[in-house]
């Protein structure tokens, strides 16, 4: 059997759902907390490998959240003893105008990397931090430290990380008149590699807007 030149997901424009969830960022217990309604779809399954790490998403007039859980982990979460090279944590990229139709990150275009590192005892704490787009045309303003909620713990099986990005954060963001996002991940595993939201490192999905997914304001 010959193999495929370009990925299945190559073939497909995601666009998914983003439902308005009115509590969030909450006040206690959990940042987020999304429900069922707000998975992102499996795209592993185009290509036929399993997906380690699960992606939620919602908003109001505040912000945007994004909630990932990763499972079946094998080894220790970074930086512990015996890790391999490089931090567990995710790489997200917001357009809050989703430009599809050029190929060049504008001012509407954001990068945030989140990294997983211990806390105290066996607590996880997220550094989170906007970072600049390769070859884009103009650079979007740069958030405010501190104003990006995040919150990172273990679970039976791996970790999930929690980010709330205030609307003050996401230039242009304004849910009543714009409707869509540009919206892409990449989550990462040293012991793994990295999962992405449709195709990966084959192609220049960093600094290329137009191959992030479509995120859709739903009430």
């Amino acid at each position: 059997m010959s193999a495929t030149l370009l990925p299945q997901a190559f073939w497909f424009r995601v666009a998914a759902p983003c439902p308005k969830v009115d509590e969030i960022p909450r006040s206690r217990g959990r940042l987020l907390d999304l429900p069922e309604a707000c998975l992102l779809p499996d795209l592993g399954e185009l290509e036929g490998r399993p997906s380690w790490a699960r992606a939620r998403v919602g908003y109001n007039s505040s912000g945007l959240g994004v909630a990932f859980e990763v499972s079946d982990k094998a080894g220790p979460i970074s930086p512990e003893p015996g890790r391999a090279s490089g931090l567990d944590g995710v790489q997200v990229w917001i357009d809050t105008r989703d430009t599809r139709n050029i190929h060049r990150a504008t001012r509407f275009c954001h990068r945030f990397v989140a990294s997983i590192v211990p806390g105290t005892g066996r607590s996880l704490v997220a550094e989170v931090a906007q970072k600049p787009i390769a070859r884009a045309v103009a650079d979007a303003p740069t958030a405010k430290p501190g104003s990006i909620q995040s919150r990172a713990e273990r679970t039976l099986s791996g970790w999930r990380l929690e980010l709330f990005f205030p609307a003050e954060a996401l230039h242009g963001f304004d849910p009543e008149s714009s409707r869509r996002l540009g919206f892409y991940y990449q989550a990462t595993d040293p012991d793994r590699g990295d999962q992405f939201l449709g195709v990966g490192r084959e192609f220049p999905v960093g600094e290329d807007p137009s191959l992030w997914a479509t995120l859709t304001l739903s009430e």
